[in-house]
């Protein structure tokens, strides 16, 4: 037995020291951007950093421990600071969160989706903490991340961050990335991970999200159907997870795609390989 741990300690060690992360994303120090920051570890095991209370996603590359931190769209412009936990105490990170401007959008949905119910807005209650505990987790695993694939192809119909208006009234700004496709098709997950939620919300209609390892998760909405999965089953980046769909709050069919980074809603742009330097 004690042969076996001590194997999978080793197995482990191994991995983190191969995470070369394929996947790479774009650095963009904003609000709902990604600020990559070095760390100067030399032990095989990850190092722990935070940022806002949060445990951030760490990644060895040619030999140098990173830091992805996500920067919240409600993030204040100016000095920010994560935290590198060790030994010798918390030692600070500091970075600039620079500004940006993100466009309005005024959508036409239905009433019912704008002003709800109070039957509706029970529901909403009781999804939310369903959905983020699903998004915000932090699973101490490291995955190697191998070349991320666009979930679906189609036009991207609108951006991550837009400041939206539905029916004359302002909402919070998209949290993903909009990929207009017809009906069916399909969609893939972008990265290897567990499934954490699989369900029918008031809002994201079908949504599926996936747990990649370190507070990097992926979500999914307004499915037609889901792929024969349940929570709890592990994919690989590229397997099928469903077909676009118009459920929920949807003005067509569509694939709302989410990527969050230390429980922050971050732009699924800066993971596309034409987004990549």
């Amino acid at each position: 037995m004690r042969f076996g741990w001590l194997s999978l300690t080793l197995c482990l060690l191994l991995v983190s020291s191969l995470v070369q992360a394929a996947t790479w994303p774009r650095e963009e120090r904003v609000p709902g951007g990604i600020a990559i920051i070095k760390i100067p570890q030399q032990s095989e095991a990850p190092p722990q950093v935070f940022f806002n209370k949060q445990r951030v996603y760490t990644v060895k590359k040619n030999n140098q421990w990173y830091a992805w931190v996500g920067i919240p769209l409600n993030q204040k412009t100016g000095k920010a600071q994560a935290y590198w936990r060790t030994r010798d105490g918390d030692l600070p990170l500091p970075f600039q969160v620079k500004h940006k401007d993100y466009p309005v959008q005024e959508l036409k949905v239905a009433p019912k989706h704008v002003n709800l119910s109070s039957e509706d807005l029970a529901r909403v209650r009781k999804e939310t903490p369903e959905l983020r505990g699903a998004m915000n987790n932090f699973r101490p695993i490291v995955l190697p991340l191998p070349n991320l694939v666009q979930p679906t192809e189609g036009r991207k119909s609108s951006s991550f961050g837009f400041r939206r208006v539905f029916n004359g009234e302002s909402r919070n700004p998209h949290s993903g990335l909009d990929i207009a496709a017809p009906q069916g098709t399909p969609i893939k997950a972008a990265l290897p991970g567990r499934i954490t939620a699989k369900n029918n919300y008031f809002f994201n209609g079908n949504t599926l999200v996936i747990d990649h390892g370190q507070g990097l998760t992926s979500l999914y909405c307004h499915m037609s159907r889901f792929a024969d999965l349940k929570v709890g089953d592990e994919v690989e980046a590229g397997q099928l997870i469903g077909e676009v769909g118009t459920t929920g709050r949807s003005t067509g069919p569509h694939l709302h795609w989410t990527m969050s980074l230390n429980s922050a809603r971050v732009n699924p742009s800066l993971f596309l390989k034409e987004a990549n330097n």
